[in-house]
């Protein structure tokens, strides 16, 4: 933000969550008192955002921020996210920590972590869908839950065909997410790269892979199910017939997202997702 006047905030939040609700009420005196105007909308519609604003201040969880983020997408607009959820792993501030670092999130100059999105493309028929992506696109297998196969590529070139319960494609912020929980590695955020991980894979030798970013995968469905389906950011669903065609790639755009100068990322993977926690020893 370039503006010398305090910033102008947006303010995105489910009102109908109790939580939300009351985080909202203890906060909007601090927000009038930090911002120079304040607006607010819902964060469950689908209405065009304000462009007159400088801040986004999302309350919720992780899955509002993934939300929000691809709405807000191409308008540069840092977000601010206040957790009400579980983890609050994109969400990093709750009431205290927000009055605590509000002198640098809503100075001119927020710290800001750029995350890496991912462009996902399904041609199906003849027709082509785009979509954006934050954590991952997966394919998974749905009922009636037989062994599916998908045919890989990677930069072009013919890779294996893959035969199990789906795959996820993720990028380094997702690698966290359902990608972790598969066995995939975490990549730090600043990594330009995807990370490939299969959903129990028949092959014992099908092993998770980071690759290029720029260079991106391409699925082919040889084999699904009447319930296969890409399933993008656990929000967005689309069936998979046989023949679909589907590629992910580095989206061209990031998005901004308001750090705590005092939880970097690997503080971050230590408190809050217990990452190389030994075992307790009797």
């Amino acid at each position: 933000m370039s503006s010398p006047h305090p910033p102008r905030v947006l303010v995105l939040a489910d009102r109908s969550r109790h939580d939300v609700a009351s985080v909202l009420q203890d906060l909007e005196a601090d927000l009038a008192k930090w911002a120079s105007t304040v607006q607010h909308e819902n964060s469950t519609t689908d209405a065009t955002l304000p462009i007159d604003i400088d801040l986004a201040v999302v309350v919720g969880g992780d899955g509002a921020m993934i939300s929000q983020a691809r709405r807000l997408v191409g308008l540069d607009i840092p977000l601010v996210g206040i957790n009400c959820g579980r983890l609050g792993f994109l969400a990093p501030f709750d009431v205290d920590s927000l009055r605590a670092c509000a002198n640098e999130v809503f100075s001119n100059a927020p710290p800001i972590r750029h995350h890496m999105l991912m462009e996902v493309l399904h041609e199906s028929a003849g027709n082509t869908q785009t979509s954006i992506a934050v954590n991952d696109a997966v394919v998974a297998a749905g009922p009636p839950y037989r062994m599916i196969e998908l045919a890989l590529r990677i930069g072009g070139v013919e890779g294996p065909h893959m035969r199990g319960d789906g795959l996820i494609v993720a990028s380094p912020t997702g690698s966290t997410a359902h990608n972790l929980s598969a066995g995939g590695p975490i990549i730090g955020p600043g990594v330009d790269a995807l990370v490939v991980s299969p959903l129990a894979p028949q092959s014992l030798a099908f092993r998770p892979i980071v690759m290029d970013a720029e260079q991106g995968v391409e699925l082919e469905v040889v084999r699904g199910n009447d319930g296969t389906t890409l399933v993008i950011d656990g929000q967005q669903l689309s069936p998979l017939a046989q023949g679909d065609r589907i590629v992910v790639r580095r989206h061209h755009q990031t998005i901004p997202l308001v750090t705590r100068a005092d939880e970097p990322f690997w503080r971050i993977l230590l408190d809050r997702m217990r990452w190389a926690v030994p075992p307790v020893l009797r």
